[in-house]
């Protein structure tokens, strides 16, 4: 009989990147993140240096940086790196602040179940900042938004184009079947 998989939860993420010097400044300045420690290490690959960043006094890190991204590397292989903020006026804040960062490919847009605010760090590796709505909806899904819209409208327009798609339902309808589904309590 096969065992059942240990109880896990996601911890950090790493990737390689080639100025650490600017990824760690972007990460600090704009994401808000602290160095926690950083540092060279011997590899059987040659020399790398780490820089370990967090948000969260709790966890020694949430993101590592690290040397070696080769400066030519034609594909990324990490296709974001999502991270929740604490609301609406948050991911407005930022949207905002974005406009004289060197970031590209900035886009809104909602997932139904979610408010989404996507664009690429100095290096191109596709950041996504999001907001949970009250609605679960069929996945995959993409709207391009507009943030300038007032709160009511807004939230109004969310509701609206995602009532008729398939898989509406109240997010903690949708939260009980996977419950349910995965055997959690």
């Amino acid at each position: 009989m096969a065992s059942r998989a240990p109880s896990i939860v996601f911890s950090h993420v790493g990737i390689h990147v080639t100025d650490l010097r600017r990824m760690v400044e972007f990460y600090t300045r704009f994401l808000g993140f602290t160095v926690t420690d950083r540092g060279p290490l011997d590899t059987p690959h040659g020399p790398i240096e780490l820089a370990f960043l967090s948000r969260d006094p709790d966890e020694h890190h949430q993101v590592v940086l690290v040397t070696g991204r080769p400066a030519d590397a034609g594909f990324n292989t990490v296709n974001q790196i999502s991270f929740r903020v604490d609301g609406l006026p948050a991911l407005r804040a930022t949207h905002a602040r974005l406009a004289g960062e060197p970031v590209t490919d900035v886009q809104a847009v909602s997932h139904g179940n979610a408010l989404s605010l996507y664009f690429r760090d100095p290096e191109g590796n596709r950041i996504e900042l999001f907001i949970d709505t009250p609605w679960y909806v069929s996945q995959p899904l993409r709207i391009p938004m507009d943030l300038s819209l007032p709160d009511d409208a807004l939230w109004k327009w969310v509701e609206e184009t995602a009532r008729p798609l398939p898989g509406f339902k109240p997010r903690e309808e949708w939260r009980r079947e996977m419950t349910a589904r995965m055997g959690a309590r």
